[in-house]
């Protein structure tokens, strides 16, 4: 109802006599800061400045003016140096926080395909903390995505071919007799594991494939168990197959993005003033074989042939390298360099007991997701990772990971659905009903409903930013907004039996927000803790 309250304010406002005649900017709205007492804040008339020539101050006073005569809002002030604050009905604020309508888009729309890949680790260990980082971030945005009314597949693009298969072998072979694996090869325990695994008629020319088809198994499982689920795993070994790097070296030839050099053949993005990577690049070594550089745009030349429309990448911190080269190949293979999107994530640094933990047993360099699954469970790690812009190194406090108390964000969330729960059933003992949200309300119902009424515009910014950390971030506020609701407010009140129930369906709709919202981000919403 945010949407239509936007539009009937724009509409207004480019009706007036005072803005008429002019291009202006669409209104948006942000909450208004506490002390304001307001509800709406805009900044509307400070971007209106320049083009009406006239003072933001000015402006924002002819804009209440107008904003006034709007039904859902009961006030509007100017504030200098030319904020506007909304203050809304409450009738208002109840319609709009009991509206269970998430999805915006149109159909349509849904011809604007996007594809976001993520984890994508190489099928050789086990999956380690950072990419589980990567994958609640990828996960998170597939589920916004998708409740916001895009079409959004995920995808993960496993690499098993080249010489990985040939490396895993040796190393296992290695462990099987007892020796050090090569220099170059597989080190952790992990390795000792999988020769503990291996059938006892195993081929020694098998033992690279088998070894990697039980790691990619091991990934998998990780992920089911991250609560990640992928609409695909895509292997690099198809693309091989189907001689996509072949194909996509041809239509870059043909393109005239090729050119031999020293018995190579190079990609000339140099020459191309609109996408210049920093230098060119081998597609295919003297030998014949193909680059793994040569692989990825092929692997993206098939994505845009599978129909989707935008690209977004999640990459670890050590790939920035890789994002000016992939956008000229994106240019070269004839689409927008804005249609491939980037998003770097930087390192998670684990601490316990004030010190950093650098090294895990079982993998010998690194701690493994499932380590770190096992040790503070899952809902914990996805509530964590997903707290932080991807931009952004992480601290991840092990302490306060395994602290059952409030100073935990995870279970300060998690407990105010639990403790939803527990009031419907002492209700239910009572055979106490809910009935509509009365009004007057008080402060701190209001304060509660007004929040609710954000959630959308919350998941938007999620998206605008790719990043899920806004919603954790509502979610903690959500809760302590709850906290003082239910310190304050009495809910069951068998005298009362109106405002009883009244407030029983502001708690059913406080917690029907917080169990979606940590359904994005992959976290459970128990009933009972």
């Amino acid at each position: 109802m945010l949407d239509n309250l936007k539009n009937e304010i724009n509409l207004k406002l480019t009706s007036a006599p005072y803005f008429q005649g002019h291009d202006l900017p669409s209104v948006e709205f942000a909450p208004a800061p506490a002390h304001t007492g307001a509800d709406i804040s805009l900044s509307w008339a400070m971007a209106c400045a320049k083009i009406l020539r006239k003072s933001p101050l000015e402006i924002a006073k002819e804009a209440c003016k107008v904003i006034r005569e709007t039904n859902a809002v009961t006030d509007a002030q100017a504030v200098a140096p030319g904020f506007i604050n909304i203050t809304l009905d409450d009738s208002f604020i109840i319609k709009s926080a009991i509206d269970r309508r998430i999805k915006s888009r149109e159909a349509e729309d849904c011809k604007h395909r996007i594809l976001i890949e993520f984890v994508s680790a190489n099928p050789t260990g086990p999956l380690h903390v950072a990419s589980g980082r990567g994958a609640s971030l990828g996960d998170s945005l597939v589920k916004i995505h998708r409740a916001l009314g895009y079409c959004c597949d995920s995808e993960y693009y496993v690499n098993d071919a080249g010489n990985q298969a040939e490396l895993l072998a040796a190393s296992v072979k290695a462990r099987k007799e007892g020796k050090e694996p090569p220099e170059n090869g597989y080190h952790g325990s992990y390795i000792i594991d999988l020769v503990k695994q291996m059938p006892a008629d195993l081929k020694e020319e098998d033992y690279g494939r088998w070894a990697m088809e039980t790691l990619i198994k091991t990934q998998q499982q990780d992920m089911k168990d991250f609560h990640v689920d992928f609409t695909r795993w895509f292997r690099e070994s198809d693309l091989h197959e189907d001689r996509a790097p072949q194909k996509a070296l041809q239509y870059l030839t043909e393109k005239g993005y090729t050119y031999e050099k020293e018995g190579a053949i190079w990609f000339g993005s140099t020459k191309d003033d609109e996408a210049q990577d920093d230098k060119d690049r081998v597609l295919v070594r003297k030998d014949g074989r193909p680059t793994y550089f040569m692989a990825d745009i092929a692997y993206h030349k098939n994505k845009y042939d599978r129909g989707y429309d935008e690209l977004i990448d999640i990459l670890g911190a050590d790939h920035h390298g890789y994002v000016p080269r992939m956008k000229a190949a994106v240019h070269a293979l004839g689409h927008k360099e804005s249609s491939f999107v980037p998003i770097i994530h930087q390192l998670v640094h684990l601490t316990e007991k004030g010190e950093q933990v650098k090294m895990s047993k079982r993998a010998g360099h690194f701690v493994t997701l499932r380590e770190l699954m096992n040790d503070v469970g899952t809902d914990v790690c996805r509530f964590f990772f997903a707290s932080r812009t991807p931009n952004a190194h992480m601290l991840f406090d092990l302490d306060l990971a395994k602290t059952q108390s409030n100073e935990n964000p995870v279970f300060y969330v998690q407990y105010v659905h639990a403790r939803i729960h527990s009031i419907f059933r002492a209700a239910q003992e009572k055979n106490i009903e809910m009935t509509q949200i009365r009004v007057p309300l008080a402060p701190q119902e209001r304060a509660l409903l007004l929040k609710l009424v954000w959630f959308k515009e919350v998941l938007r910014n999620c998206i605008r930013d790719l990043s899920p950390h806004h919603l954790t971030t509502y979610l903690t506020e959500l809760a302590g907004l709850f906290h003082a609701f239910y310190d304050t407010c009495r809910v069951l009140d068998e005298q009362n039996p109106e405002v009883t129930g009244s407030r029983l369906f502001i708690c059913q709709r406080v917690a029907e927000r917080i169990k979606k919202g940590l359904e994005f981000i992959g976290v459970s919403a128990p009933e009972k803790m």
